[in-house]
């Protein structure tokens, strides 16, 4: 039987993607990820991170969907919700792997609503979405893990060129400051323009 964990990173960001990752394997490959001791992303350090992600790269199956700034912009113009936008990521990672049991941590505050929606659109799979299921779950522990290394990576490339842009999150001051100092007319495509924060502070 085959089992996918899904997971996301990047959704309250206001600078960056949306990045969402799907780990699947076979359900008697889940002791090799269950020796890696796995935690939601945020509760391990970047370096301890990068070293995970190789590992369970190595153990399963991981696909990663990048939802642009402009693309995510572009979807809300249209009255898609947030919700709504990580969805189109989730049914692509489902459709292309097709697993039995799908786990997922769920970004709907009802997640029985969320099963029922995903189960209608792929009657094969069982879905089980919860709160928090990145601690409950080692196989959406490790897509917490790898989507969280692939937008650091994302945002590592910002930084490139754009220096010091904090986190890219609107609780932070960095990310504040770089938003209020650049140049009028001249958003970079990573900054989510349809995000409160930028509209309040560029008018």
């Amino acid at each position: 039987m085959k089992l996918m964990g899904i997971d996301e990173a990047g959704r309250g960001s206001v600078l960056g993607p949306l990045v969402v990752c799907g780990v699947t394997l076979d359900e008697e490959r889940v002791k090799y990820l269950e020796r890696l001791s796995l935690k939601d992303s945020k509760k391990v350090s970047p370096k301890r991170r990068i070293a995970l992600s190789r590992k369970i790269d190595r153990i399963a199956e991981c696909q990663t969907v990048h939802i642009t700034a402009r693309d995510i912009d572009m979807l809300r113009s249209r009255d898609i919700n947030l919700n709504e936008i990580e969805k189109i990521a989730i049914n692509r990672i489902i459709s292309k792997s097709t697993p039995s049991t799908c786990f997922i941590d769920s970004m709907d505050v009802k997640p029985e609503r969320l099963t029922s929606e995903l189960e209608t659109i792929h009657p094969q799979v069982k879905v089980i979405a919860e709160h928090k299921a990145d601690d409950r779950y080692p196989i959406v522990s490790a897509a917490s893990i790898i989507a969280k290394v692939e937008r650091d990576r994302a945002i590592q490339d910002i930084r490139k060129k754009y220096k010091d842009i904090g986190s890219g999150y609107p609780s932070d001051p960095k990310t504040i400051k770089f938003l209020k100092t650049v140049p009028p007319g001249e958003l970079p495509d990573f900054i989510r323009r349809s995000w409160a924060t930028v509209k309040r502070i560029r008018g």
